[in-house]
């Protein structure tokens, strides 16, 4: 019960906070028509998440678990509406990029696309398609599962060492870089 209701303070506290940021960061992915409005998407996620708050193990990274719900709702919404427009590359990379590095220090997502687009190339095909798959092409790992005939568990699991080596990867030029300015 305790963590009914500290998810729910958690997810009001972040929604109350970040509404203005959720708001410009949808409509950085979506141009606005009837169909597909920035408040409108927010909003049905946001009533999804508070309605299953209570079911949901204690939310730690609330911004990653409503950003990556956001994320899931406008591709749910592209596919539906069987709009062939493409989302950004270059801004998959960066949601990708504050995933694995939350930007503590100072580099942004920006500086690190190129690193990001480096490491994903070196990863090993299953990996590398798996994070493709996942965070670029939008796919879930029920239809990669069907598609391949590989089990879902085995997919998470791939993409989760997947996002652990990048994350090394990343950290290691990061590291390399700052050695080199001082």
């Amino acid at each position: 019960m305790n963590s009914e209701s500290e998810n729910s303070k958690k997810l009001n506290d972040f929604f109350g906070r970040e509404y203005r940021s959720l708001k410009i960061y949808v409509n950085n992915r979506i141009k606005d028509t009837a169909s597909r409005n920035a408040e409108d998407i927010i909003q049905d996620v946001a009533l999804k998440l508070f309605s299953g708050a209570d079911r949901y193990a204690p939310i730690n990274n609330v911004a990653g678990f409503v950003y990556r719900s956001i994320r899931n709702k406008i591709i749910d919404i592209m596919r539906t509406t069987k709009q062939t427009e493409q989302i950004e590359i270059d801004s998959e990379f960066s949601d990708l990029a504050e995933m694995i590095h939350q930007s503590t220090d100072n580099h942004t997502s920006e500086d690190m696309i190129p690193l990001l687009k480096k490491s994903i190339k070196q990863l090993k095909p299953g990996y590398r398609d798996i994070i493709i798959a996942v965070d670029f092409e939008g796919y879930t790992y029920k239809e990669i599962s069907k598609e391949t005939g590989i089990p879902e568990g085995t997919l998470m699991s791939r993409r989760h060492r997947a996002i652990g080596m990048l994350y090394k990867k990343l950290e290691s030029e990061i590291n390399k870089y700052k050695n080199d300015i001082s």
